[in-house]
């Protein structure tokens, strides 16, 4: 049995403090779900962490028959369900004032016209400069009729005008649904926004360890030399989910895990487990290492797909010791719904660093538990010395990331038990965070007000990873099938068990 040897420590922030520039941060659908679960309570916990601007205002912008007072009240009823602290009178105090609400229809023109007069007496009583990040939390079909009606309003300033007011703007997933529409959607964008103002947002970026694995492989000599095919067997990157799919059926079942997990989070994390380290920190260094890596990805092609890529969808089982029903029965989902709650694939980084080594991605919904980590697999050593027959092969070296829900990272080493015998097992070298790390939208809020980019996405990247994806979308329209079926509360169907057994290998299961 694995010994296990805890350590906790303490992760400092890896960024120097910087001053936040005064803004008004609009945003559209500014009474939804996202910004109620989410934005609202992201924005309280910056304001405790003294993140957000001397000088700000928040400004929700949508259709429901709400004021400011009205509005506040919203706010406060989702930081008290889902801030990951609990709401303080004394700090509610002092961010509530920040709130206000502009009632309004996107597609009418009189609506951006009252939406421009109000940021303007903003502006003047909260010293807000005209500075301006417009978040869109809405569909995508919104985004250029919301986009039109800012730019006819005179509201989106010029991004080459050196110490202008500056204009920002946020866009949620899904950017498209294939690689066409995702070209349609960055083209309507470039209309009226120059590349520098657009953050394309995925919160899974945000996450703490995400973040610091950078700062891992870049400033630590003891990983980067072995980060490569020389030392590294394989890879493994699995998001498992606990839940189904909740309120979101409706979109998700156009979607499916494919294009909601992998073309987004799952090749973005890839990216910064397989980039070369960038020129500087600067955020286009960054996402031009990021981009090299998908543009070197293998093209799955042909009977690849149907080797290499398992679909899969849960049917009824037991999660955390509760009955729950199979997909095609929850809510909103078609009774005989062909979308996949679950996928695998096997995919190849083609370059000199990572020639020949096979990064296994795995994510579905209606998993044993809710996990999500980076298992880094380096090659068993020699079997000369204490790895030679009649003993038992030792267990590879693996460096385990930890996304989710317990951020930290584990090494597995070979070490000898006490006693006059040579006996050899592994023991594992655990560390973990001390303190709560900000959530995902805490991080990437900051990074918009600041102007940071480094970890939103740019347009080439999108379009990038859409076509490594559009294959594989394009072989299951070409050949519909049924997806295998896998119990809920299982992880995932037997298909993608024997998929990474064919090369010798087997997934590790949080």
């Amino acid at each position: 049995m694995a010994q296990d040897s805890r350590q906790t420590v303490e992760i400092h922030p890896s960024r120097i403090k910087q001053r936040m520039p005064p803004c008004a941060l609009v945003i559209f659908g500014g009474a939804g779900d996202l910004s109620h679960r989410k934005l609202l309570p992201a924005l309280y916990n910056l304001s405790i962490d003294n993140e957000l601007p001397e000088h700000v205002a928040v400004v929700g912008f949508s259709m429901e028959d709400l004021n400011d007072d009205s509005y506040r009240q919203f706010a406060r009823s989702g930081i008290e369900q889902f801030s990951r602290r609990p709401l303080d009178e004394s700090q509610w105090s002092r961010f509530a004032p920040l709130l206000h609400f502009v009632r309004g229809d996107f597609t009418d023109a009189s609506t951006y016209n009252a939406l421009r007069t109000r940021l303007a007496e903003i502006d003047q009583q909260a010293g807000t400069h005209e500075n301006r990040v417009f978040y869109f939390a809405i569909p995508p079909s919104f985004i250029d009729t919301c986009s039109n009606g800012l730019k006819a309003s005179g509201m989106i300033q010029p991004a080459d005008v050196e110490r202008a007011p500056f204009t920002r703007v946020v866009v949620e997933k899904p950017i498209g649904s294939d690689l066409a529409s995702a070209r349609e959607i960055n083209a309507r964008l470039a209309r009226y926004f120059d590349e520098s103002q657009i953050f394309r947002i995925d919160h899974y970026l945000g996450k703490e360890t995400v973040e610091n694995l950078l700062v891992l492989r870049f400033a630590n000599s003891v990983f980067e030399p072995l980060w490569s095919s020389h030392f590294v067997d394989h890879v493994q990157i699995t998001v498992a989910e606990q839940e189904g799919v909740g309120t979101r059926a409706a979109y998700y079942d156009h979607a499916g895990a494919l294009r909601d997990m992998v073309q987004s989070h799952l090749l973005q994390v890839l990216c910064m487990i397989a980039m070369e380290a960038p020129r500087t920190t600067a955020a286009d260094a960054v996402r031009d290492s990021k981009l090299d890596v998908l543009r070197s990805l293998k093209p799955l092609e042909g009977d690849e797909i149907g080797r290499f890529v398992v679909r899969g969808q849960y049917a009824e089982g037991v999660v955390a010791g509760e009955k729950v029903n199979a997909y095609r029965s929850e809510e909103h989902v078609a009774p005989d719904s062909t979308i996949e709650t679950f996928v695998a694939l096997r995919c190849f980084v083609e370059n000199w660093r990572w020639a020949g080594v096979p990064f296994y991605l795995r994510t579905g919904k209606r998993m044993p538990k809710r996990a999500s980590e980076i298992a880094i697999y380096f090659k068993s050593v020699p079997r000369i010395l204490y790895n030679n027959p009649p003993r038992p092969p030792l267990e590879p070296n693996v460096l385990v990331l930890r996304i989710q829900p317990d951020e930290g990272l584990a090494l597995n080493i070979i070490s000898k038990l006490p006693g006059a015998e040579v006996r050899l097992a592994p023991v594992k070298v655990d560390f973990h965070y001390t303190t709560a790390s900000p959530e995902a939208y805490e991080t990437l809020l900051r990074d918009v007000i600041l102007g940071d980019q480094t970890l939103f996405m740019r347009r080439d990247t999108i379009e990038a990873a859409w076509q490594f994806v559009q294959n594989i979308l394009d072989a299951w329209a070409e050949a519909p099938s049924e997806p295998p079926l896998y119990p809920a509360g299982s992880w995932g169907p037997i298909e993608s068990a024997l998929m990474i057994a064919a090369d010798g290998r087997a997934w590790r299961n949080p």
